[in-house]
Parts: C-alpha cells; structure tokens; sequence
C-alpha cells in the first residue's frame, strides 16, 4: 500500500520491520524493494505527522537511497549527504526505525546524520553545498592510505548552486579519485532551484527525446558490422555529438567527470545499474537522477510553495496540514512590514538564498516580483550582489536564517561595510531553535558580526519593535544593518515606560540596585525577572537596548545609576552583547560590576527550545535566583520588598 491517496497505512510493514542494517536490503528481490519503498513512504507519513520535520525531501530519496545500500556497503563505502535533512531513509535502513517515535525531540533521533547515532553517519553539518568538498578529501585520504573505499555524495540539485560545489568539482575533478556523486534533481531546494544550472537540469528532464535518441544510437552501434576503428570513431563521435545537443553532461565532462543519466530516481533498477557502472568506473562520476519531492504522498506533491519540505509540527494525514493553531509568527511580521515598505519606497528590494517562503520573501516577491532576487543557496554571493544592488542606488533587504549568514562573513565585512553600503540583513531563528539541532542554531550572529565595524544589530523584542526597528534599519544609509529575531509565534506586545535615546526602559523602582538588560526576545524574561527580584527587596530596571551593536551611550548612563547590570541575551556570551557593554563600560571608566547570561559557545544538543533554555539556566526563575545571589554580594543587610513599576498595568510588591 502506499500513501497516494493521502492515508498512512501498513506501517512498519512486513519487509520494513525485517529491516535492521542494509545487508536485509541486499537480500530483497526488485519486487520486495518496490514494496518496502511503498512501506517506507508509509511510515515516514506516519512518523513526521506527529513530530514534524523534513518530509517532502525523504519522499523523493526513497528509491535512491535503497538503491545506494544495495550497491555500496555501508559503512566501509561513505555516504555523504547533503543536505543532511535528506537521510531520513538512510536511518531507516541502518537500524533506527525505532527512534523516529521521538524524531527531533529531546533524547530521540536527529533529524540529520549524527555520529553518535550510527557508525553509518559521517557529516553532521546540515549546511548545503559542502559534501562534495568533504568528499574531495575524504576521496583523497583513502587513495593516500592506499584504502579501496567508496565515497558516495548524495547532493541535491538546490545545493549545486553554491559556490562551495563548484570550487570543489575542480578539485574533484583535477584529483581523479574514485567519488560518485548523485545529483537528486527535483528541481527544487526548498522552492523551485533557482539559477543556471538548475535551468540546464530543467531543459533535459524535459526533453522527451533524449533517452530515445541515445537508444537509437546505442542501437546502431550495437548492430554495426566491425568495419574497422575509423568507423567506430565516427559513429562514437556523433553519439556524443547528439548527447552533446540536447543534454548539459558536456559541461561535466569538460571539467574530466564521468556523467551518467538522467535516470529514473523512483525506478531502483535504473539506479542500481547506474550506480554499479560508476562504482565500476574508477574515477570521479556523477550520476543524474530525476526525481520528485514529496513523490507518492499527494498533499506533499500537490503543496506548490515546497512539497511539504519540512513540516513544523504535527499535521493532519489526510490533508498535510498542520494541527496547531496559526499563531503570528516572527517571519509574518517581518513580511507583512517589508511589503509596506515597498509600497512607500520604490528602492527597496528584496534577496534571499532559496529560502523565500521560509524567511518571507515570498509575499513581497508575489507583489513586487521584479523586485525581489532568489540568488539559490549561495549566502556569499546573496551578500556581495547586495552591495551592488546599493552601489546602484537601491537599498537592498537580504533574508536569511542566521545560522547561514555565518557562511558570508568575509562578504558582509570587506564587500558591505567596508563600502558603508546600506543593507539590511534580516535573520530569522536567530536564537536555540530547538528541534533542528547545532547547526541551525541562530546563537552566533550578535558575536561574529558585533566585529564588524559600522554594522549596526537590532534585536525586536516583540511585534511593534520588529516593525519599527525594520523601518530604522532601512532608513540608514551610510552602512549595513542586522535585525535579528528567533522563530515561533511572536509574544505580545510589551509596551515600555518611557525610551531614553533608542534604550527602551520596561520597568523600573525606587531603588537603582540592578540595570537588567534583556536582549531581544528576552525582554519578557527581564520583567518576570524584576517581579521575582523585587519579591527579595531588590530593585530592578529593565531595560530593552532595541539596537544592541554599537552599544547605545545612554546604556552605559544607564548602567553608572545601578549597583549591578546584568545582561541577557539569547547568542553566545563569547563576543556576545554582554561582553560588548562591560566593554563599554570599562572604556567609559564606569566601574559598575556586570554579569553576563547567554548561552555557552559549545554544541547544544536537538531539543525544544523551553528544554534547552532550561538547560542553559536561561529562564526566570534562574535568572532571579542568580540576580539576586549577585547582588546580595554587595549588600550585607536585609532589604524589604520594593514596588515595580511597569507599563502593562501591573506592580508587584
């Protein structure tokens, strides 16, 4: 059975549950395998429904991922895959179908390659367009060592329009080591692949006469009398001539790799056979395959903005959609603000690295579509095409997650700021994430592009200061600014007492004990906070900095009023805004003690985001008990409790 019509049946079937390494699947027959691939997309339904996660994209790796175990022998040969969002049937095969109860949740399985899942996982990072480079030198160990292992790169089409791939096919291709690479081309990353390539991937999956014309020549070939090596080499060459017209394996092998293809991606035998002759090759091959995201589950095949790509949280089966409740989210005010932006300013345009739904770019892109550039999964180029966007007189907005932004460091640095460009930099999940794991956690841009001189960095705490601090950022026009911002639903609207420059005040007492600085998102965090600490006679004023890089001078006023600040803030504390104001502070010989609370520069395991900000002591029961033991320190005596004063109608005493 399988799940065409939008029902998940026969779960953890009969083959499927005899599955416990890859050598079961070596053993099936070709009709066994095509059932357990109807199996399979059964219990990855079944599964992701009630957890969420990548779905779309293991749907349309079913056959190839059968297909890689049954000719390679894992985890001697080494897939690599990219991205890791990909191997959900991979795990299946080498014996986790158990984990997937508990997919992305705390204690459960990874929803990407874990090496301390399975010794069949390599690659953990989840970013694209690195496993060909991986593979490059892993391909260039074993050769080294004098080792006859495989190395397999599953990459899918969206990631070959990263830079990172190109420079790494020279390299692959320069070193003529024993590499396959099997392009997944489903034309799409997330959305429809943006770019060059992915137009020459298009013209041959929809060219007809390819395969026919191929077989006419292997045909002729085949039933040629032997007349001798001229004649061969004629009819060679017009065999590559006619590949040559309606196929782009030319701009391969003009680089010196193999192509084989297209292949059916859904049909086993065909990849089989197609991978046994590039194993059999001895050099580097790529092997096309065309396949379709989210195949053989008809809400995914029929969801036009990604194919159900990654589904949040639990949804229905029957029809893909999602259970929760909407809810505003972070990345709908972010887009509702910079469509009316756009309508007021002709200027502003948008750019995005594949990722236009998820960041949403979409919606000024369905109404501004020559306004708004999909650059494909290359964040360097989205940086450095921007700044030439703003040489041309325009003021470009670039959304990314933050944790790609990392990738265009040395472009936001030497190509944006250092020509006092005006870009805005838009991040969303920025923060722990949660369920995606490290290397999607957003923890790291206060810190690495708080270096960056002239770059302004604006953390909204809620709704209204996104918009508004959207509209700052994009009034600035001598140099690059960052607004950053976490995922989910957005809180409600915190409103402040008073603003002093561009420092929000949210609460204050009568006594001055301690300058709380709450970062971002975390400004609901500092008034609990206030309230339990003002339980304990201390007096808290919590301050939101709204622009958190370069420190506002009137945080560190601020600051030489109070006994204690304390900082909190949802990135690392190495580099972080805590270490920026104590900074500030020491350069204005304020002698103010400070503490700073953020998250450790380390690698946080998968986890909802409440779990982890629990683990990390950043809640607010932990915050006060720490604020309190701080500044407790510094006075000897008992205090009685203080009244709280607030802009949300509430006191505390």
């Amino acid at each position: 059975m399988t799940v065409q019509d939008g029902t998940a049946k026969n779960v953890g079937g009969r083959l499927l549950g005899g599955v416990r390494s890859p050598q079961d699947v070596k053993r099936m027959s070709g009709e066994e395998v095509d059932l357990l691939a109807a199996e399979i997309r059964d219990f990855l339904v079944a599964k992701v429904s009630r957890t969420g996660g990548h779905l779309g994209p293991n749907l349309g790796v079913v056959e190839l991922t059968l297909a890689m175990h049954r000719v390679f022998d894992s985890p001697r040969d080494r897939f690599l895959f990219d991205t890791g969002h990909q191997a959900y049937v991979h795990k299946m095969v080498t014996g986790r179908q158990e984990g997937f109860d508990r997919l992305r949740q705390r204690g459960g399985l990874s929803g990407y390659p874990s090496q301390a899942e399975s010794e069949h996982d390599l690659i953990e990072n989840s970013h694209a367009s690195t496993a060909l480079s991986y593979a490059d030198g892993l391909a260039k160990a074993y050769a080294l060592r004098g080792e006859a292992r495989s190395v397999v790169a599953l990459v899918g089409d969206g990631a070959l329009t990263g830079g990172m791939c190109w420079e790494a096919l020279n390299n692959i291709a320069a070193a003529r080591n024993p590499l396959i690479i099997v392009v997944n081309d489903n034309g799409r990353s997330y959305s429809p692949t943006i770019g060059g390539l992915a137009d020459h991937l298009s013209s041959l999956r929809l060219n007809p006469g390819y395969e026919k014309v191929l077989d006419t020549v292997k045909e002729a070939l085949g039933s040629t009398p032997l007349v001798g090596k001229p004649m061969y080499e004629v009819l060679h060459a017009v065999k590559k001539g006619i590949k040559d017209a309606v196929a782009p394996q030319a701009m391969f092998e003009d680089l010196g790799i193999k192509y084989v293809g297209p292949v059916d991606g859904h049909d086993v035998a065909a990849v089989e056979g197609a991978l046994r002759a590039a194993k059999n090759f001895g050099g580097p091959v790529i092997v096309h395959a065309v396949t379709r995201k989210g195949y053989g589950y008809r809400p995914a095949e029929e969801d036009e903005a990604d194919c159900l790509h990654g589904p949040s949280s639990a949804f229905d089966v029957e029809t893909g959609k999602l259970l929760a409740a909407p809810s505003v989210k972070w990345t709908h005010v972010f887009a509702d603000e910079l469509v009316a932006i756009a309508d007021e300013r002709p200027d502003v345009v948008g750019i995005t690295a594949a990722m236009a739904e998820p960041t949403g770019i979409a919606s000024l892109a369905r109404k501004y579509p020559q306004r708004v550039y999909d650059v494909g999964i290359a964040e360097q180029h989205a940086a450095t095409s921007a700044a030439g966007l703003a040489l041309g007189g325009l003021h470009p907005v670039v959304a990314v997650y933050a944790t790609f932004l990392n990738r265009a460091f040395d472009q936001v640095l030497l190509d944006v700021a250092m020509h006092r460009l005006p870009v805005t930099f838009v991040l969303d999940r920025a923060g722990i994430t949660g369920p995606d794991g490290p290397s999607h956690y957003g923890i790291w841009d206060m810190s690495v592009f708080g270096a960056v001189p002239g770059l302004r960095i604006a953390a909204p705490r809620d709704a209204a200061t996104l918009r508004e601090e959207l509209r700052e950022a994009v009034a600035v026009d001598d140099g690059p600014t960052i607004i950053r911002f976490p995922t989910g639903a957005v809180a409600a609207d915190l409103p402040a007492l008073r603003r002093v420059g561009p420092v929000d005040v949210l609460a204050e007492s009568a006594r001055t004990d301690v300058l709380l600085v709450a970062v971002g998102a975390f400004g609901q965090l500092g008034m609990e906070v206030a309230a339990r600490v003002a339980e304990q006679g201390y007096g808290v004023t919590v301050v939101d900095p709204r622009w958190v890089r370069p420190v506002p001078a009137e945080l560190v006023t601020l600051a030489a009023g109070h006994r204690l600040v304390v900082t909190v803030e949802d990135g690392v504390r190495t580099g972080g805004v805590g270490d920026a104001v104590a900074k500030a502070l020491r350069d204005a010989q304020v002698g103010v003690p400070l503490r700073d609370l953020g998250v450790p520069a380390a690698w946080h395991p998968h986890g909802s985001r409440a779990q982890l900000l629990t683990d990390l002591g950043l809640t607010a029961q932990d915050v006060a008990r720490d604020v309190t033991g701080w500044i407790s320190q510094l006075d000897g005596g008992t205090v009685e409790p203080v009244r709280l004063s607030t802009n949300g109608g509430r006191t505390t005493s």
